[in-house]
């Protein structure tokens, strides 16, 4: 038999609907939370202090310079300068009477060399030869009048005396009685003619033209066969005896030199140098003589003058010859200084300080008095000490308290 009752339906399990504070807390607290709880840990996260990585102590290596251990010593300053060599006399020679010239001497040329008197050139000395003739007789016609004339004399005087002693006056004879006019005018022209043979003598003479000093031609300006007036130029010459040398010194270097001894008895040792070409320069000794005393306007210096003995002589006195016009460098012998530290000038830092290595193998700076430097030297009166070990090497930053290792 068939069961015809209708069957039972399921019923779909009942949901429980959350309720309404559960519900605000999921959909608004826990976000929050959430992101409260991630802002924090982000915090902490960044404010926490790292942790400090171990320290491993590094030395520094020492740095390997040159020291110079410092002495006081007495020095010799000196003076640098530079000049040009020129002759002490230059002289023009010129003509002193007029005519042809008909001699020349084989010196009388540029570079030519000369001696004192020679003869360097002859003008025709006929028409003065004559003259100093016309000269001789006039003076000879002189002497044979003044003759005549004292002879005339004496008898006028005779004659006035045996006059006198026929007559009974007294007078007294007048000059012109007793011809001493004309004695006179006599005696006069004797003179008179005695200067004109002296001028012709010497215009004879005059067409030698002799050299006046030892000495070389730079320049002729005649030669044979011309004719030349008095004062026409014959030739320009230079002595040879001294070569002299135009040294500017700044104010600075001047107190340096010996200026008691700028005389003629003790003058002040020059070194001369010139590059002529050679593997060495040459070297010539010279003296200051002099001081020129005024200070130059514009470059502010005071000219000293030096001055070489023979310089065209180089089988005696020099190994080269100073030719003038050489640009020579000069080194002065200045004042002697006690007690000072020398040291080289790069060792310097801005212009009065040092760097001095102690006994712990530390550089230190120190300060200085610095009383004179050259090109390559600095003179310290004060701020060092006798042992000190100055660094010479440079240092591009140097500390104090950098370690060092040094060799001397």
């Amino acid at each position: 038999m068939t069961d015809t009752s209708t069957p039972e339906v399921s019923k779909p399990p009942t949901v429980k609907r959350p309720r309404p504070f559960l519900r605000v807390f999921l959909k608004v607290g826990l976000p929050i939370t959430f992101i409260a709880v991630a802002g924090g840990f982000v915090y902490a996260t960044l404010t926490r202090e790292p942790p400090t990585p171990p320290r491993f102590e590094v030395e520094q290596p020492a740095l390997l310079v040159q020291v110079l251990p410092m002495q006081r010593e007495s020095v010799q300053f000196s003076v640098t300068s530079q000049g040009v060599a020129t002759p002490r006399t230059r002289t023009t020679i010129v003509s002193e009477v007029t005519g042809h010239i008909v001699e020349v001497s084989p010196n009388l040329e540029s570079g030519g060399f000369f001696t004192k008197d020679e003869v360097l050139a002859r003008i025709d000395p006929r028409n003065y030869e004559t003259a100093r003739k016309r000269a001789q007789a006039d003076l000879a016609k002189s002497r044979t009048k003044i003759q005549t004339e004292q002879a005339l004399a004496a008898q006028a005087l005779e004659n006035w005396n045996t006059l006198q002693g026929l007559s009974a006056n007294n007078d007294e004879a007048s000059d012109l009685t007793l011809r001493k006019p004309q004695l006179a005018e006599a005696l006069a022209e004797l003179d008179l003619n005695k200067a004109a043979l002296e001028k012709a003598e010497e215009d004879l003479d005059r067409t030698v033209i002799r050299a006046p000093f030892d000495g070389m031609i730079v320049e002729k300006h005649s030669d044979l066969g011309q004719f030349v007036n008095t004062g026409a130029q014959i030739a320009t010459t230079v002595a040879i005896d001294l070569a002299e040398v135009r040294l500017p010194v700044s104010l600075r270097d001047f107190q340096y030199l010996d200026l008691e001894h700028f005389s003629r008895d003790q003058t002040v040792p020059v070194r001369l140098t010139a590059d002529i070409g050679r593997d060495e320069p040459a070297v010539w000794q010279g003296s200051i003589v002099r001081s020129e005393g005024i200070v130059n306007d514009a470059s502010r210096v005071v000219h000293v003058v030096a001055q070489v003995e023979n310089p065209y002589d180089n089988e005696n006195s020099h190994e080269h010859p100073l030719l003038f016009g050489t640009f020579v460098n000069a080194q002065i012998e200045g004042r002697e200084a006690g007690d000072v530290f020398v040291l080289p000038r790069h060792a310097i830092y801005a212009a009065d300080t040092v760097w001095v290595v102690d006994d712990a193998d530390e550089i230190y700076p120190r300060e200085l008095t610095v009383i004179r430097s050259d090109r390559n030297l600095a003179y310290v009166s004060d701020g060092l000490s006798d042992g000190d070990l100055v660094c010479i090497t440079p240092i591009d930053q140097p500390l104090p308290g950098m370690r060092v290792k040094y060799s001397e």
